[in-house]
């Protein structure tokens, strides 16, 4: 369902005839999105002009008024780099460093014993718990509460440890985000909505661009997000808190074309603020990971691409450069079961110039195996860092994998020499003999897990388990039970959650809740478990009562 249409042909002789039927190519990518569904805005521009903007579906399903390309959408992550500029700018007048402690500003985060630094805040390095993970343990997630900023400072500021030291890893990190939001507010003497209206989004032209700030705010021409499906029904998802920082801006087709447009001739901030912004975070250990400041620069298909993606409740996003070609696409969708970053690169695919493709390279040649050199693998393994567990089988040309440790190496492993297999992505090495076994998994970005080969499940003895823990960390109790012979973990008021076994004194929580991994002193009594739940990891909960 086509809206608004927005055309300027600006390519050069070469591209006018794919140009002119760029209309036409751009609506069948979209073609799902109709006159009973919500839908999607895309924006496209060459040269800084913009090419075709439109908008698909519905903007609200009980009025049915129609999805356009000047309809305001939600961010979701795709703010992170927002608020990086505005404390890029701020480093730029001298009002900080973005190498300070962030104690310096934020003097509620605890003294860990290591400086987390701004950049560390901005990059993802920081070991900062996220603040969701951290909440959902609570169960004080999204939609259960008002969440601000403050709320986030609150819980960091109740923190003992973190992930991992500053600066030596990267795991994503929403908490971050919303401490930088609260820098900008602190240094500037302005709300983060005042500062970036005056030095970013009103000397880019940017009008109908803000920050969702009070979630009951009227906001004119504003989109209705939802979830669900035609066939199960459509459901209202909207944001349901004033957390910003990490998210919750507000903006349309036009302004995020402007915004981009200023990341590759910067009429604000100059070129010192792009070449900032898109400098990719080196570790500790020398890795260079693909995120810089609030902006993941990395390739597509040969061409260099400077993007992020995000999501809140029912609106999914996507924004994306390709500075060598100067084309810019911007896809923001107001539907939970859209995939803005597919369809996004769908559209650019349609202009951009692609190096050819080198033949395919396979990598190592599997190689034949026994049946027997591939059962010496076969066993459950553990990530050290995130308690995510593989178990590995042998199968006839390989190892096949289930659990959800492999992090998109699902398929079989093939051999190929040694103690090597080549898994989908990147690469496995084993060593050790049972009962201490392990491999390392390189992923092609050079991260590097570790498994180490756990005893499965035996019989229970429930009884071991039961009794109330509590952190020091949260404000939160459980309670784990004995219920028609298995465990329970239970929360008030009236939640409960079958615990699952994945190893020895090990257990998945039902709900996508996390891991357990309870802890025993030296006569075998348990003491407290470890609660890891993908970005919060070894969140510590002491048994106060059987």
């Amino acid at each position: 369902m086509r809206q608004t249409r927005t055309i300027a042909l600006v390519f050069g002789m070469s591209a006018v005839a794919r140009a002119q039927d760029l209309p036409a190519r751009v609506d069948k990518i979209f073609a799902r999105f109709d006159q009973t569904s919500p839908g999607c805005a895309v924006g496209l521009a060459k040269d800084g002009r913009p090419v075709y903007t439109q908008g698909y579906g519905l903007a609200n399903l009980e009025y049915r008024a129609p999805l356009t390309d000047s309809t305001v959408l939600e961010s979701g992550s795709v703010a992170k780099q927002f608020t990086a500029s505005a404390l890029v700018l701020l480093a730029q007048d001298g009002k900080l460093s973005l190498d300070d402690d962030i104690r310096k500003y934020l003097p509620e985060v605890p003294d860990f014993g290591r400086v987390i630094r701004i950049r560390n805040l901005l990059t993802h390095t920081s070991g900062l718990r996220d603040q969701w993970g951290l909440l959902g343990i609570e169960g004080l997630g999204p939609g259960t509460q008002v969440h601000s900023p403050l709320t986030t400072l609150d819980l960091i500021a109740h923190q003992k440890m973190l992930n991992f030291p500053p600066g030596s890893a990267y795991l994503y990190s929403n908490s971050g985000y919303a401490l930088a939001g609260l820098i900008v507010q602190r240094v500037s003497g302005k709300t983060l909505d005042a500062f970036t209206q005056e030095r970013l989004f009103r000397p880019l032209g940017m009008t109908h661009t803000r920050w969702r700030d009070d979630f009951t705010d009227v906001v004119p021409n504003r989109a209705t997000a939802y979830s669900g499906s035609a066939t199960t029904g459509y459901h209202t998802d909207m944001p349901f808190t004033n957390m910003i920082g990490n998210g919750g801006l507000l903006s349309t087709m036009k302004d995020l074309l402007a915004w981009n447009e200023n990341l590759d001739n910067p009429a604000v901030g100059g070129r010192a603020y792009v070449s900032t912004m898109e400098t990719r975070m080196r570790l500790t250990n020398g890795r260079t990971i693909t995120y810089a400041l609030g902006l993941e620069v990395a390739e597509y298909e040969g061409v260099r691409e400077v993007s992020h993606g995000g999501s809140t409740a029912g609106y999914r996003t996507f924004l994306a450069r390709y500075p060598d070609q100067h084309v810019s696409v911007a896809v923001w969708c107001n539907y939970a079961g859209a995939n803005p970053t597919l369809l996004g690169r769908q559209v650019v695919d349609l202009v951009l110039t692609k190096p050819a493709r080198p033949s395919a390279q396979a990598g190592a040649p599997a190689v034949q195996v026994t049946a027997a050199e591939l059962a010496k693998w076969q066993g459950t393994y553990r990530d050290r860092f995130s308690d995510e567990t593989i178990t590995l089988a042998p199968t006839t040309d390989g190892l096949a994998i289930s659990g959800r440790g492999g992090r998109g190496n699902a398929a079989s492993w093939k051999p190929i020499g040694g103690a090597r297999f080549k898994p989908p992505l990147g690469e496995v090495t084993f060593a050790g003999s049972a009962p201490r076994r392990g491999f390392s998994l390189v992923r092609p970005d050079g991260d590097t897990a570790v498994f180490q080969e756990v005893e499965p499940s035996g019989a229970l003895k429930l009884g071991d388990y039961a009794g109330t823990y509590a952190s020091d960390e949260l404000d939160v109790r459980f309670v784990v039970a004995a219920k028609n012979g298995a465990l329970v973990l239970k929360r008030r008021p009236a939640d409960e959650f079958e615990l699952t076994p994945a190893y020895v004194d090990d257990f998945r929580a039902g709900g996508g809740l996390g891991t357990l991994r309870f802890a025993r002193d030296a006569k075998g009594v348990v003491t407290g478990f470890s609660f890891y739940a993908g970005r919060v990891v070894d969140v510590r909960f002491k048994r106060v009562s059987r």
